[in-house]
């Protein structure tokens, strides 16, 4: 008797156990994502007409942000698109829990600010991806969106 009383809350316990490991995959991804220094929100398609000005480049930006504890040094790092275009960070030290915007035209670097120093728009409207990527080359954290995304997309 006492095998079949404990079949069922094995099989209860094994249910539970496959069905916690499933979630375990895309919560841990979800964590990696969130966590560390990554990619935020993306205006990647300036409001109104693309006329080139320097607003209108301006209006073209990219977050990234540090959920850490500790502040980040970025000197090295790149932000980089599907075409090549290529922004790399000088000494800039990003706060814990801080956003750095990166705008694609010119500008005066400020706390929170950098400019790429762009005359032309660099992420494209209809789909294009950003990457973080770390001073040894490798992939700190990517961001894509497609024409069906508006002009805009969290990659939180």
């Amino acid at each position: 008797m006492r095998v079949r009383t404990m079949a069922p809350a094995a099989l209860a316990a094994t249910a539970l156990s496959v069905s916690l490991l499933a979630a375990a995959p895309a919560s841990a991804a979800t964590a990696r994502h969130q966590g560390g220094l990554h990619l935020g929100f993306i205006q990647y398609d300036s409001p109104g007409r693309d006329s080139r000005s320097n607003s209108s480049l301006n209006a073209e930006w990219v977050n990234i942000h540090n959920s850490t504890r500790s502040a980040i040094q970025l000197k090295g790092y790149k932000l980089k698109d599907n075409t090549g275009y290529t922004y790399t960070f000088g000494s800039y030290n990003i706060g814990a829990g801080k956003t750095v915007k990166v705008r694609t035209g010119q500008g005066t670097d400020a706390s929170g600010v950098r400019y790429w120093g762009q005359g032309n728009y660099v992420w494209n409207n209809t789909d294009d991806k950003a990457r973080l990527i770390k001073p040894s080359g490798s992939l700190q954290d990517s961001c894509s969106w497609t024409r069906s995304d508006d002009g805009t997309k969290n990659c939180h």
